[in-house]
Formats: C-alpha cells, sequence, structure tokens
C-alpha cells in the first residue's frame, strides 16, 4: 500500500457543491490542507468545456465526460428504460450542462427551513450566498443579484430569433401573463422574460465551477485535486470517519490496475459526489437501509432508510419544429459543418456569436390562470391546492423554446426549433441503490418514477397545448418535426402537419378531442425524458422522515461526516439546479468554516 496521505478534509466527489465547498474553504484558510478525489477527468481550458455551445457533445454515445444511468423499466413511459445523464469531470454538471440560469423560487428555500426543520436555509439566509457566487452583467443594482461574484451571467454572444420572436408573439397572444426584464428575481412567475445564462459576456466563456474555484487557486500547495478516482467507501474508526478506500477509475483509465487506496481525513470526510454517487458511497460504507445493505453483504454501520430514496428530477418534453431558413439556429454547428464552425470562431474571438451562446433565449415560469385549472381537471386538483396555491412564486412548468434539434437525429440537414416543457415539481419520485458492494461501476438499481402519479401527465398534456400555440406563431415556423411530433388522426382538427407556415396571430387555439388526448398522452409517456437534474437521495429531513443528514449537513448516526450537493435537497425546485448546487457549495462552506474555527478555539 502507498504512503498514505493525512488531509484536513476530503471531498468524495469534485462536482458543482463539492468543488465550491473546497474551493472557498481553500481561499478562507490556505493552510487547510483539503483533497478532492473526482472519477472523471480535468477541464482546464479545454475547449468542450469553455466554449459554450459544445454542451451537446457530452450528451452523445461514447461521451466520458457525463454518467449515462439507465432506469427499471416503466409501464409509465410504455415500457421504457431511460436514461439519466450525470457529470463526470472536475466541476460536474457546472462543466457540462445547457448554461440556463435559472433560480429556484424563494418558498422553495423557505420550505427547506420550515417544512423540513432546517434552520439556516431560508431564501433570507440564502440569497446573499446567491449574490457572492455571480456578477450578473445584465443589469445593474437588481436587489437578489450579486456584482463582485467569480461567475459571470448575461445573455451570451447572440440573440437568436426564436427567442425574440417567442417574445413578441407571447405579448400579443398572452396579454393576461405579461412580461419581466428579470424572470429570476425569484418573488414572482408567470410572466414572460429573456433568459440569461451562465456566459461571460466579454469572453463568451461558460462560466464554471473548476476555473473560477478550483484552477485559479494552483498556487495553493494545499489543495490537491486527483481526477480519475473512484471512491469505494468511507473508512471509520469507530463511529467516526477518518477516511476513504478509493481505486482507479476504468472509464478515465481503461487499463489502470484495480488497486484499493487509502486516503485519511484529521478533520472531516465529504460526499459529494451526486444524487447517484453518494447515497451509493454512503451505502457501500455501511451507511443505509438495512435490508439493501444485507442484500448486498454489507456490514450495516447505520440503519438509514433514507438514503437513495426521494430521487426526484425535472420531466422534460422537446417538441422539435422546422425553422425557416434565415433563422439562426445551432443546428450547424452540433453537425459540426465546416463553414458554420469558421464563422462562428471568427466571431467567438470577440465573445461572439453562436459558440458563446446556448440556443435559449426566452421562456416563462407558468402558472394556470383560472381556465387553465378548469383545463387541468380534478387530477391535478388536489396537488395544485396542497402545494402550489398558497406559493405565488412557485411555476407548475416552464415553457420556452431553443433554437436547435435537442433529439437523436442530429444529421438531418435542417434547421431547427425546438419547444420545451418542463414539469418543475413532479409529483412522482423514485430511487437510486447498489447493486453490488465491491463493484463501483455496477449500474445502479434506478427507478425514475416518472409518471408514476397521473397528475404529472396531465400536467405535461396542457404544457404542449401551450407551446405548441406559441410555436406555430413564430415568424420561423415552417411545420412541425413530423417523426417526432404526436400522430393524430387525419379527420382531427389537430392535425396541423401539413402547415409550413406561420398562423395569424388572432388564430383560434386547436380544439382537441377525447381520442386528440389519448394521443398526446400517449406521445408524453413516449416522449418524456430527464431534465439531468437529479436530486433528493441523501435529504436533508428529520431523520424520522426518511432524512440523512441535518442542517448542518450531518449524516445521521455517526461522526465527521457530511453530505455536500443536490442530493441534500429535500424537495425540488422550480428551476435548473446548477444555481441550487452553487448556493449548497456556498452554504456548505461556511457551515464548515464555522465548525473549524469552533474547535480550533476549543483546542
Amino acid at each position: 500500500m502507498e504512503h498514505e496521505v493525512i488531509y484536513d478534509i476530503i471531498f468524495a466527489g469534485g462536482g458543482t457543491s463539492g468543488c465550491v465547498a473546497a474551493g472557498r474553504l481553500a481561499m478562507m484558510d490556505k493552510s487547510l490542507k483539503i483533497l478532492i478525489l473526482e472519477a472523471g477527468e480535468h477541464t482546464l481550458d479545454k475547449p468542450e468545456h469553455t466554449q459554450p455551445a459544445r454542451y451537446i457533445n457530452h450528451l452523445k454515445p461514447g461521451s466520458k465526460t457525463v454518467s449515462f444511468h439507465v432506469s427499471k423499466p416503466s409501464e409509465h413511459v410504455n415500457g421504457r428504460a431511460t436514461v439519466t445523464a450525470s457529470g463526470r469531470c472536475l466541476g460536474g454538471g457546472s462543466s457540462v450542462n445547457f448554461l440556463m440560469y435559472n433560480r429556484a423560487a424563494a418558498s422553495d428555500f423557505n420550505d427547506w427551513e420550515t417544512k423540513f426543520e432546517n434552520p439556516g436555509w431560508s431564501s433570507k439566509d440564502l440569497i446573499p450566498l446567491l449574490r457572492k457566487t455571480e456578477t450578473y452583467q445584465i443589469k445593474e443594482d437588481e436587489p437578489t443579484h450579486g456584482y463582485s461574484g467569480p461567475l459571470k451571467v448575461s445573455y451570451g454572444g447572440a440573440y437568436t430569433k426564436a427567442g425574440r420572436q417567442f417574445l413578441e408573439v407571447a405579448a400579443q397572444y398572452d396579454k393576461e401573463r405579461g412580461s419581466t426584464h428579470d424572470p429570476n428575481a425569484m418573488f414572482e412567475c408567470n410572466v414572460y422574460g429573456r433568459w440569461p445564462k451562465w456566459i461571460d459576456s466579454e469572453t463568451g466563456h461558460r462560466s464554471d465551477v473548476p476555473h473560477h474555484f478550483i484552477y485559479n487557486q494552483r498556487d495553493n500547495k494545499n489543495l490537491h485535486v486527483i481526477t480519475g478516482k473512484t471512491v469505494k467507501r468511507v473508512i471509520f474508526e469507530g463511529n467516526r470517519a477518518v477516511g476513504v478506500e478509493y481505486v482507479n477509475d476504468i472509464i478515465s483509465n481503461p487499463d489502470s490496475d484495480r488497486s484499493i487506496f487509502v486516503a485519511r481525513a484529521s478533520r472531516l470526510v465529504v460526499v459529494s459526489a451526486g444524487a447517484f454517487g453518494s447515497p451509493a458511497i454512503l451505502e457501500r460504507s455501511g451507511v443505509g437501509q438495512y435490508d439493501i445493505l444485507k442484500k448486498h453483504g454489507v456490514d450495516v454501520k447505520v440503519d438509514l432508510p433514507g438514503v437513495g430514496e426521494n430521487y426526484q428530477d425535472h420531466q422534460i418534453v422537446p417538441v422539435p419544429f422546422l425553422a425557416s431558413d434565415d433563422a439562426d439556429t445551432l443546428d450547424a454547428l452540433f453537425r459540426g459543418d465546416e463553414d458554420e464552425e469558421k464563422e462562428q470562431t471568427r466571431l467567438y474571438e470577440k465573445g461572439k456569436g453562436l459558440i458563446a451562446h446556448n440556443g435559449f433565449d426566452s421562456g416563462i415560469k407558468m402558472r394556470p390562470t383560472k381556465d387553465d385549472l378548469e383545463v387541468l381537471g380534478p387530477a391535478f386538483r388536489s396537488r395544485w391546492e396542497s402545494f402550489f396555491a398558497d406559493s405565488a412564486d412557485k411555476a407548475v412548468i416552464w415553457l420556452g423554446v431553443g433554437s436547435c434539434y435537442l433529439g437523436a437525429n442530429t444529421s438531418a440537414p435542417s434547421k431547427y426549433f425546438s419547444a420545451i416543457v418542463v414539469a418543475n415539481y413532479p409529483e412522482s419520485v423514485g430511487s437510486v441503490h447498489i447493486s453490488s458492494r465491491e463493484d463501483v461501476n455496477a449500474p445502479y438499481d434506478f427507478t425514475t418514477g416518472f409518471l408514476n402519479d397521473p397528475a404529472d401527465v396531465t400536467v405535461l398534456q396542457w404544457g404542449y397545448k401551450k407551446v405548441r400555440e406559441l410555436a406555430r406563431r413564430l415568424g420561423i415556423y415552417r411545420g412541425e418535426y413530423v417523426p417526432e411530433n404526436p400522430v393524430f388522426p387525419n379527420e382531427s382538427e389537430a392535425k396541423r402537419s401539413h402547415d409550413r407556415s406561420p398562423v395569424d396571430i388572432r388564430a383560434p387555439d386547436i380544439v382537441y378531442s377525447v381520442e386528440d388526448n389519448l394521443v398526446i398522452e400517449q406521445y408524453i409517456k413516449q416522449r418524456v425524458r430527464t431534465g439531468w437534474h437529479s436530486l433528493g437521495t441523501c435529504a436533508m429531513k428529520p431523520r424520522q422522515e426518511s432524512g440523512v443528514v441535518d442542517s448542518h449537513l450531518n449524516v445521521y448516526g455517526v461522526k465527521g461526516l457530511k453530505v455536500v450537493g443536490m442530493s441534500i435537497a429535500p424537495q425540488n425546485v422550480g428551476a435548473n439546479t446548477y444555481s441550487t448546487a452553487l448556493v449548497i457549495g456556498e452554504k456548505a462552506a461556511s457551515i464548515i468554516s464555522a465548525e473549524l474555527s469552533t474547535e480550533d478555539q476549543s483546542d
């Protein structure tokens, strides 16, 4: 066995929250000896990570920068086994995501404090940390935004016709909802707006975590990052975590040996391996549901039934449409067109153009009107009354358009735009558990829970109809991409596959028959997919309510062990999860720093 180096703190996983927490702690106290162990590779100055439009490459078959998790087949999604990707490189999702600047509702965090008994996690506590992380380049003096943080927020290097026209159409077609200059102020929703991105307006670069929290501290000799290493389990002495066992990652290093390495921590072990990796590390360490641990031959350290449960995600239905020849889309870049690459690279040298963009320029966090609630019907009524009605900042869905095709047939030589429907707070939940005690690469025992609750189907049906009406009024609309749209009966008014131009803004809405609604329901079951926003599997809740960590992120039943990351979210948030992952990292750093300071004073 190699010489065991002793660190103050070990981070088991180098994702978004873990890197923020480790980076902040290293900035606060350069004498702290910190180790980050990450299964994936470094991202330093690699164009596929720094250039925003390259995000699509991470989802292609054979990608080594994300892990693809295959769920159990489910009758609720027509017997499909759905695939969910998660980041597997330094920075995790921050290095590979779609760069959407989308913040949780204030009431989401307030729920964390009141509903789940986590003092210090309300919006009042977390908004200052959100502000600390960012530099908001869009508009000065906005009270919930920050202006001196390391991560830049802007509109990116272009403003696409799809995004512009979506807002123009919405202003005329959906006058009841109105518009806003800031759809992410956190205290309101149900208004249309131009959508920001995690992109630096000056350089056009992605605002990721590694380049702004880790790589900028290369002179700190006490901040150690080792990539290509997968943490197997936490080492305990008595009831205290004192280190980790880890192995070479066979995806990053396919020819490496299978030796087990040990790293020791004198003060703290932090499990920060995401909604999949974190519960797996705990379970292999003997912390989890008794029956699951015994099934796989793991000695039970702590019977903690909540580990791996409470899996949540956002359920997404992308609907592709054909776009006009003059539309500015990312499709040619996605296909690797040489002429487009040359032209966009020229623009990118000044931080402009479609490489400095993600294709998403506008959207709305939408709540139903009184008439909409009638359409949604009794399947959604109880969910509305118990969860949404008294929280005016909670949106039921997110609707928007992307200036690109988001499907399997990426070689199709056309221009597209995609209308997106996102269920923000699905009722359905799933679970993630290990399938092997020893094999860290064994597939997870994974259930998404997608559409298990009928209310989720109803929400997505309503959203599809809403976004379809908006899409077919856009000036760039040139018809449906038939292979990936619902197939309505020939005699149905809903069958519009022959349309090749936009309808008038005053055109009546499509009327759907009972048979049409069944077609849409089947389409959703066949089409729904992950939002890549996995969370909740090590929930920060009371132990008696299947919680895994307390409000200080301590794992119940042991000492010297915390979990940091989206896995600790006790409940979904109505937004892409990057912003929330950042604030969890910031909050973790402040908690850990305060505890270390107290320890130092007591020594």
